[in-house]
């Protein structure tokens, strides 16, 4: 389509403005494209103000613009009112997305994507979806306004995962799991008040804290998850009431939270009267050797202690933003209240075509492919980091998730590798936006989901171990 709709841009001075282009009909056959490829690209050339289309009449050549783009105006007085409230506010809010858009911005061409956050499109289950939407379009009232927290079908598919305590009507569905983490932590803390956080962390969920006021207090996290000990600690040193927790696959060290760290966790936070937020963001990216899946820390609080988020993103679409809220007592009445301030509720026909996939036999198809592909691509990437990097640490290889969190040679400045990675060809993410306070060591995550295949994991290796020699020489 991109193709088509720059050689009919070459060809529109060969007609004055207001002047006829060829028919759909002749365009399909000159350049021997589908009518839809000749839909788009002339519904692009119309949004860039090129053409005007005219139902029953055809396509022409738009007027020229005769506006001209109106001076600069003087911006410097929003210094002054953005920064009024930083002298009143016990915690000014940043706005910081850069950790986020480590792995949302898309490299030059070429560039191997080891920044990514998501599945690449050979894994995503694209023809699935694409027959869940058409079925879900077709169901009668797929336009209609939904209920305000969610189809109660699909509510009902999100508690079946959570055991016996939590049920449908305690399931809010989200836009995505970013939106049910803003949702939570706006309901659980207020503004300059310190929430404690795994460290390191999703930089995500950091940026949320602080663009709310909040203060994000570092709790460490090794191979067995949070640091129960230290935990406690930080609850009573800080007076927190907020815990963030990723139990599986944490992002970005890949821990599970170990057995006996479990109903540590939910005592201490019960004992100092707070909430834990459980982003099960990985639950369905595990890998064919990962053996049974702990439950989630929800199926074991019979306390109301745990507010749980979740979503279908990460193992579908970037697009496919669908989540959920869980939680049990008063509390979910002002999740409630906030998402539908902030909301109002997710679009029904995407609630529709979700509820489509999960219940289609694609699913599981889907989750198989994904479980042994992303365990071979693992294995791929950590055997030619083996061979090819050997100075780069990785303390822990997950059974889950789709990165690796890896730590650079003491004395290497991140910035300097990563800028010497992306000349010679391959982007990695940084690891500096998953702490909140100094990092103990410079890391970077390397994500083997997002890319094309084996091949291209092995290819950025190469150029990831050029990149060293040119920085760490």
């Amino acid at each position: 389509m991109a193709e088509l709709a720059d050689s009919l841009k070459r060809e529109l001075d060969r007609y004055s403005p207001g002047g006829k282009l060829p028919s759909s009909r002749a365009l399909v056959e000159r350049y021997r494209v589908s009518p839809v490829t000749v839909s788009r690209a002339l519904a692009r050339l119309a949004a860039e103000g090129l053409v005007v289309t005219r139902p029953g009449a055809g396509a022409f050549r738009a007027q020229p613009r005769t506006d001209t783009a109106p001076a600069p105006g003087d911006t410097s007085w929003q210094e002054v009112t953005l920064s009024a409230d930083a002298a009143t506010e016990l915690v000014p809010r940043a706005v910081d997305a850069s950790g986020v858009l480590a792995t949302l911005a898309a490299p030059p061409p070429g560039v191997v994507e080891f920044n990514g956050g998501y599945l690449h499109a050979s894994l995503q289950p694209e023809r699935a979806m694409a027959a869940a939407l058409a079925r879900a379009g077709r169901r009668p009232g797929a336009w209609g306004r939904p209920p305000t927290d969610g189809l109660p079908e699909l509510r009902e598919w999100f508690a079946r995962g959570l055991g016996d305590s939590i049920g449908a009507a305690d399931v809010l569905i989200t836009a995505g799991g970013q939106s049910a983490l803003t949702t939570a932590l706006r309901a659980l803390a207020p503004p300059g008040a310190p929430v404690l956080v795994e460290s390191p962390t999703y930089p995500g969920m950091l940026a949320i804290a602080r663009a709310a006021g909040l203060r994000p207090v570092p709790v460490p996290v090794d191979s067995r998850g949070v640091r129960t000990e230290l935990l406690a600690a930080a609850f009573k040193a800080t007076g927190a009431r907020v815990f963030v927790c990723q139990p599986l696959f944490q992002n970005p060290t890949g821990a599970v939270l170990s057995p006996e760290r479990r109903p540590d966790v939910l005592r201490i936070v019960r004992e100092a009267g707070a909430f834990v937020v459980e982003d099960d963001f990985a639950r369905r990216l595990v890998h064919e050797d990962a053996g049974p899946l702990a439950s989630p820390l929800a199926a074991d609080d019979h306390d109301g202690v745990v507010v749980h988020v979740s979503s279908l993103t990460k193992a579908t679409s970037p697009s496919l933003r669908v989540g959920m809220l869980a939680a049990r007592g008063p509390v979910l009445e002002r999740l409630r209240a906030i998402h539908v301030v902030d909301t109002f509720f997710v679009p029904r026909p995407l609630q529709e075509a979700a509820l489509e996939l999960v219940g289609s036999p694609a699913w599981n198809r889907h989750l198989r492919a994904v479980a042994a592909e992303l365990k071979a691509r693992r294995d791929t990437t950590t055997a030619a980091l083996s061979l090819a990097l050997p100075e780069l640490s990785l303390p822990y290889i997950p059974s889950g998730g789709y990165h690796l969190w890896l730590r650079l040679p003491d004395g290497t400045d991140e910035a300097t590798l990563l800028s010497a990675a992306l000349r010679a060809g391959v982007a990695l993410a940084p690891g500096r936006p998953y702490f909140c306070a100094e990092p103990p060591a410079g890391y970077v995550r390397l994500s083997f989901a997002g890319v094309a295949g084996h091949a291209e994991i092995a290819e950025g290796v190469r150029r990831l171990r050029k990149a060293c020699d040119e920085v760490l020489c």
